[in-house]
Parts: structure tokens; C-alpha cells; sequence
């Protein structure tokens, strides 16, 4: 438990200058971004030069890039993603609205690429060498190759508009229809799952193989348990520390990944939005999305690290 805490600590500690260092980047990259924020407010109208001017010294696009930053961290740290320059919308509510559909989005593909790598990947290992796990092996292989997009293609194309089983883009609130809001889902979930998936089957697999050739399975196996108790109580969740590791990482796939799926599925979250944000030159929006998306990437890291510790007695104990 003290082990566990203090990990948690040092998570929550590191946390803040790497909220600084996204913040410093983002900020940099949008200052230097040919887009004015003060004609992007006006949306092509014909603003005279002083009410141009005006913006600018209201909204502080006048005042040293140093003293901007500050101001900027001083508003974040008091939870305040700033106000923005299109809308004249707090650009905490924004992401208030569009958060929940991108984790909903990234959990629905977590879930998905989880069952498959799991399935996939303990099928192989269990058949090694076999006629299912060469099949397995060709299939992963292809999956990782495959990016999200050209799989979102693929399914819209057979699924959507060939057989029209599912909608080719919008969203249903489960709110307001269950039914609908996962017939909406299921094209992007499973389009973002299939490259995690494929990594996580190859990773299961190599795991599994590693676990099942050691001394203690064949002394189990020798004095007569059976093997599903063998595999699902010992192999599995030994097997199990590696892949926890990647899966960090994997996640942090799901959250970029998710941005070009809810651009291509029409889905209005944290992806459309920022992507929206960046065109119109919105510093505040996309300042507060890449923010966000940050928080949610070290948070989600920090429960696969907790989860690591549960997995593996022998780190708790070192620790």
C-alpha cells in the first residue's frame, strides 16, 4: 500500500511540469501559426485596422509572448482554460461537451482491443506452431500494418454503405436511444481497436509462449491439474505483466487515434473540435483540448502503472 502511494505521489508530482512543458509547446506552435486569431474572430468580415487593434490589446495578443504564457498558466492552474476568440465561449465548457463522447469513444475501443488481443493472442499461444496460430499470426501482422483510418474506410464501405448496417457518420446520445448510440459507435470503436489489438494479440502471445515453457506449468501439468486451471490461474496472470506495460502506451494511441476517427465518423468531440480549433486559430480552444487530452493520457498511464504493481507481487516487494 505504501509502495502503491508513493508511485502516485511521484505521478501526481510529474504531472506538473509536464502540464507546463504541453502548455509551453502548444503555445509556441500557435504563435507561430500563420492563422490571426484577431481575423479569425471577425470571420472575414470587414474589420477596420483599429477594431483589429482593439482585440488584440482586449485579448492580450499585444503583450510580450512571456507575459501571455504566464497568464496563460496562471488561468490554468485556477482551472480556467481561457475564453474563446470565435464563440466568446468559455472553452471549458466546450471541452465539458466534447470529453464525454471521446472517452466514452477510447473506452469502447480499450474494451474492444482488449477482448481481441486477449482471445487472439492466448489462442495462439496455446496452439504455438499451429494451423490456427500461423492464421492468427497473418492476421495480426496485417492489423498492425493498417492504420485506423484505412480500417474505418474499409468498414464504411462494406458496412455502412454496402450493407447498410450502420450509419456512415453522426452521433446518438445514449440518452437518447441505447440501440442507436451504439449502432453509431461501433464503425469508429471498432476502427480505432484493430491496430491496438493486433499489438496487444503479438504481445499476449510472446508472453503466453514464455510462461507455458517454464518449470513450474510442466511440474502443474505433471501432478495433474487441469489445464484451464493452469492456464487461467497461473500462466494468464503471469503473462499478463508485459502486456499491462504497453498498454499505457497503446492508450495514448486510442486518444490521437481518436482524432481523426471522430473526423471521419462526424462524431463532435475532443478531436473534431481541436481540429476545428486549429483552423480557426483558436489558441485558447486548442490550448485547452491538448491540455485535456494530456491530463487524460498521464491519468489513464497512472492506473495501468497501479495495475502493473497488482499484477506483479515481486515489484511491491522491492519497491
Amino acid at each position: 500500500m505504501i509502495v502503491v502511494l508513493r508511485m502516485l505521489l511521484g505521478r501526481i508530482l510529474a504531472l506538473v511540469p509536464l502540464l507546463l512543458g504541453v502548455a509551453l509547446f502548444v503555445f509556441i506552435v500557435m504563435r507561430f501559426s500563420p492563422v490571426d486569431p484577431a481575423l479569425a474572430a471577425f470571420d472575414g468580415a470587414n474589420a477596420t485596422a483599429a477594431q483589429l487593434e482593439q482585440f488584440r490589446r482586449e485579448n492580450g495578443l499585444l503583450d510580450p509572448w512571456p507575459l501571455q504564457y504566464l497568464y496563460f498558466v496562471g488561468n490554468l492552474l485556477r482551472g480556467d482554460f481561457g475564453v474563446s476568440v470565435i464563440t466568446r465561449q468559455p472553452v471549458l465548457d466546450t471541452v465539458a461537451t466534447a470529453l464525454p463522447l471521446t472517452v466514452q469513444l477510447t473506452a469502447m475501443g480499450l474494451v474492444i482491443a482488449l477482448v481481441v488481443g486477449l482471445a487472439l493472442g492466448v489462442t495462439s499461444a496455446l496452439f504455438r506452431d499451429g494451423w490456427p496460430d500461423q492464421l492468427i499470426r497473418i492476421v495480426s501482422l496485417t492489423g498492425v500494418a493498417a492504420p485506423a483510418f484505412w480500417v474505418a474506410l474499409l468498414l464504411v464501405q462494406w458496412l455502412a454503405v454496402g450493407e447498410g448496417l450502420f450509419p456512415t457518420s453522426g452521433y446518438v446520445s445514449p440518452n437518447d436511444s441505447v440501440a442507436g448510440w451504439l449502432n453509431s459507435m461501433a464503425l469508429p470503436a471498432v476502427a480505432l481497436s484493430m491496430p491496438v489489438a493486433a499489438v496487444l494479440t503479438r504481445i499476449v502471445r510472446t508472453s503466453m509462449v514464455e510462461e507455458l515453457d517454464k518449470d513450474y506449468v510442466r511440474t502443474a501439468r505433471g501432478g495433474g491439474l487441469p489445464p484451464v486451471v493452469v492456464v487461467g490461474r497461473n500462466v494468464l496472470r503471469n503473462a499478463l505483466v508485459n502486456p499491462l506495460t504497453v498498454l499505457g502506451l497503446r492508450i495514448g494511441y486510442l486518444l490521437g487515434g481518436a482524432v481523426v476517427i471522430e473526423t471521419m465518423f462526424a462524431l463532435p468531440g475532443m478531436g473534431q473540435n481541436l481540429i476545428r480549433a486549429v483552423g480557426d486559430g483558436d489558441t485558447a480552444k486548442v490550448q485547452g483540448f491538448v491540455i485535456t487530452i494530456a491530463v487524460g493520457f498521464v491519468l489513464v498511464n497512472l492506473v495501468v502503472d497501479v495495475l502493473y504493481l497488482i499484477a506483479n507481487p515481486r515489484l511491491r516487494s522491492h519497491a
